[in-house]
């Protein structure tokens, strides 16, 4: 029993680790802390797992987890060194280079606006989740969210100005509400 116990967590760990990671990386702004927070909420997801529902979602109870860990460090004052990132001088032709380059810029925005417009943006956006199941995971109202997404754009679009097309999200256009 423990054995298939372990066997399912480890294939869970196997299957979404990378993308569980990535969404720790938006959410604490940089690579390190988020490795942190990912190896604390896995930890307290495997104390729990043999009580979880088998059709449980577990991406989303994951997500919760992640962000009442982070949470409880911003409330406890909890500050680390953050490494300024810098930019190659000259910019590769290929595509992977100038990606890359692009998400270090839009990572080391993202890592100055708030916690709460970070969080808000990075399960809205990167996590792709509708309003409700953002206010649900953040523990606020669905108008709460709409704010700091509204804010939290803004304020992107400030930080990146030239460096980014503010025209252009995931390939498609954003109307013109949208864009002031």
């Amino acid at each position: 029993m423990r054995r298939e116990f372990d066997e399912r967590f480890v294939a869970y760990v196997r299957e979404r680790g990378d993308r569980q990671l990535r969404v720790a990386v938006l959410l604490a702004g940089d690579w390190h802390a988020a490795e942190d927070l990912v190896q604390v909420s896995l930890l307290k997801l495997y104390r729990v797992w043999p009580q979880l529902d088998a059709g449980a979602d577990l991406d989303a109870y994951l997500r919760r987890i992640m962000v009442n860990t982070l949470r409880s460090w911003w409330r406890a004052r909890w500050r680390r060194e953050t490494p300024a990132a810098v930019l190659p001088e000259r910019v590769s032709q290929e595509d992977a280079a100038d990606r890359q380059a692009l998400s270090a810029v839009v990572r080391g925005a993202l890592a100055r606006l708030p916690r709460q417009q970070r969080a808000v943006l990075v399960l809205r956006h990167f996590e792709d989740l509708p309003e409700a199941e953002v206010a649900e995971v953040l523990g606020c109202s669905v108008g709460t969210v709409k704010t700091h997404a509204h804010r939290g754009l803004r304020a992107l679009r400030e930080l990146l100005g030239d460096e980014f097309d503010r025209g252009a999200v995931n390939g498609t256009r954003v109307s013109q509400r949208d864009s002031g």
